[in-house]
């Protein structure tokens, strides 16, 4: 791993066993394809079942205290962005290439219809670096796929909800499995505990290393992967009125985030310079994760 240029895989040279060459539906109506008719099924529904039979709210918070201590490595953007050459995501259901090609592509999208937004062009670019907890041994049940909340009663609106929370504890307790649960109408999701994940991950560690990255880009980060919330319409009763003005910035970072996805991918080493001035100006150095 190096600190300078970003060492970006050839696609031509990816090969996973288990699935064949990958492959890329890029019409929209092919992306988040859940079904079993998917090629890739069996891997994302067993990535789900796990998600959803161990995040609870003991669990979250206990992934909380492991990694909220911000003393797993010390990595710059860029060297965080070379280790996610080596992660394939099990949840994705659309694509099965390393998740840095996704990272350029989501940026560069965001760049032709923001040109003048130079902090949501970065934001494109390192959503996903919270999946650096599964290049350090995390399961990826709990690192990659949408969120939800915990601590109240599961949204049907969550993919696969009707056949893998079946044995999730808080089903079994009065106090989690409510609609309010152990929150108060509108109390904002700030105080919502999430399933754990790469999204909160990333965001605890932004804040932590003090970025200047608006409040935009970091709802962005932090619920990107809220699709109960930003697309299945679930959740508004614990949000607040900020919650609701921020969600148009995540819907609009999620067109970006799911229909860039594709093998055609741009010169990175080209692209490097210009996404490295903007992680100086808003995240420079060595962070700590």
């Amino acid at each position: 791993m190096t600190g300078g240029a970003v060492a970006i895989i050839d696609p031509s040279e990816i090969y996973r066993p288990d699935v064949g060459n990958w492959e890329c539906d890029c019409e929209r109506e092919g992306f988040r394809n859940f079904s079993s008719k998917g090629v890739l099924f069996d891997r994302v529904y067993q990535t789900y079942t796990s998600m959803h039979t161990n995040q609870c709210v003991y669990f979250v918070r206990a992934k909380h205290d492991h990694w909220l201590k911000f003393n797993h490595g010390e990595l710059t953007i860029m060297q965080a962005l070379e280790e996610l050459n080596s992660l394939v995501d099990e949840s994705d259901p659309d694509v099965d290439f390393p998740n840095s090609f996704h990272a350029f592509q989501t940026a560069e999208g965001i760049r032709q219809k923001h040109p003048d937004k130079d902090w949501f062009h970065l934001t494109g670019l390192i959503h996903d670096l919270g999946k650096m907890m599964a290049i350090w041994g995390e399961n990826q049940y709990c690192v990659v796929g949408d969120t939800f909340p915990v601590g109240c009663e599961f949204a049907k609106s969550i993919v696969y909800s009707d056949t893998t929370f079946t044995d999730n504890p808080d089903l079994k307790n009065p106090k989690y499995n409510t609609r309010y649960g152990i929150y108060q109408p509108e109390c904002g999701l700030d105080n919502v505990l999430m399933s754990w994940g790469h999204d909160e991950y990333l965001y605890r560690v932004l804040r932590h290393n003090n970025t200047t990255l608006p409040d935009e880009a970091l709802y962005c980060v932090r619920y990107h992967s809220f699709y109960p919330w930003h697309t299945g319409g679930d959740y508004d009763h614990l949000c607040n009125d900020k919650d609701r003005e921020m969600m148009e910035w995540v819907k609009e970072f999620n067109q970006f985030d799911l229909y860039t996805k594709s093998p055609d991918l741009p010169d990175i080493q080209e692209l490097v310079p210009y996404y490295q001035s903007l992680v100086d100006k808003y995240i420079p150095g060595a962070l700590k994760w």
